[in-house]
């Protein structure tokens, strides 16, 4: 399962609005035969991809899988149908599949002699890879990460507009990673503005990773056409008004699943405050500041019985930084 979900990893922001999962068959002695994961859309699923792969090998053994197989024909036939033609005799998923139209290949599975395990690593796997198409499935609405950096006292830039770096190396460096596996990046007219950010996936030489995400761009104010958002690095849209749920709806149609928000505070205060935040990704770096902008603006909390509440998922070091992991408390 744990090379499954690296299979996962490897493909993720490149199957939207499909999951990214990740599929391994072990032939009948328990050796792998076979690794495989989501194509883009309209091209195979992992299933098939790691029976492509097991060939023979695949009779009699074990497919295991981060999500459960789908039992309905879209862009393609079922996995289902291709598990039971290959003669696969176990098969081994993580997470139930949530929506409706796939679900129920365990069921069918089941009915047709093979043995059918779920859960194994679930939890896991459910915060990672499949993290956001979970919660469109679940919700019809894009999965929303914001990402921010500040200082320890929570200043996104000093008093004079400065905020090159506050973060370290290292830590914009894991942040271009995750752009280069998200489906989108959104940004403010006042970020584009001030900043005039490209909003790309680079490598560490400042070449472009092979996935670029769909640069978005919300709010009321003109963008000049000159500005390094409309280059042609990547395909960006212009979505205006303030609206965060109207945007997302409009990404949403658009088959964008996962999306990091990189707006300045404005933005992400409107996002926070119309509950449109799904997890917070926070780079806290050594540094007071004292003054200067705080990383979140008005959201909608005048008393500290209004805050939102947070789970921390995870704590750990990015280089000097602190990288905090916070998904909403109940969800």
């Amino acid at each position: 399962m744990f090379a499954a979900l690296a299979a996962s990893e490897r493909v993720r922001g490149s199957t939207s609005p499909n999951p990214p999962v990740g599929c391994v068959v072990l032939d009948a002695d328990g050796a792998v035969a076979g690794t495989g994961a989501t194509q883009p859309p309209g091209g195979p699923h992992a299933e098939v991809m790691a029976l492509r792969a097991a060939g023979d090998r695949a009779r009699g053994g074990t497919a295991v899988v981060t999500l459960e197989p789908c039992a309905h024909t879209g862009r393609t036939a079922p996995c289902t149908t291709a598990l039971l033609a290959a003669g696969v005799a176990r098969v081994v998923h993580a997470v139930a599949d949530p929506n409706p139209k796939a679900a129920g290949g365990a069921e069918v599975l089941r009915a047709a002699g093979v043995r059918v395990e779920s859960g194994l690593l679930g939890e896991q796997i459910a915060r990672g890879p499949l993290r956001a198409w979970l919660h469109f499935a679940r919700t019809g609405r894009p999965h929303v990460t914001w990402k921010y950096a500040a200082s320890l006292d929570g200043r996104s830039a000093a008093a004079d507009g400065t905020s090159k770096w506050i973060s370290s190396a290292t830590s914009r460096a894991e942040v271009h990673e995750l752009r280069g596996k998200v489906d989108a990046i959104l940004a403010g007219t006042g970020t584009v503005l001030a900043d005039d950010p490209q909003l790309t996936a680079r490598e560490a030489d400042g070449g472009l990773r092979p996935h670029q995400p769909l640069r978005v761009v919300v709010g009321h104010r003109e963008v000049p056409a000159g500005a390094r958002v409309f280059d042609d690095s990547a395909a960006t849209i212009r979505l205006p008004g303030g609206d965060p749920a109207a945007a997302l709806a409009e990404l949403g149609r658009r088959g964008v699943v996962d999306v990091l928000l990189e707006g300045g505070p404005t933005l992400a205060g409107a996002f926070v405050a119309a509950g449109c935040v799904d997890r917070v990704l926070a780079y806290l770096a050594p540094a007071l500041l004292g003054a200067g902008p705080a990383a979140l603006g008005d959201a909608g909390v005048a008393s500290v019985s209004q805050a939102w509440w947070w789970d921390i998922e995870e704590t750990t070091m990015s280089g000097p930084d602190v990288r905090v992991s916070a998904v909403p408390t109940g969800r």
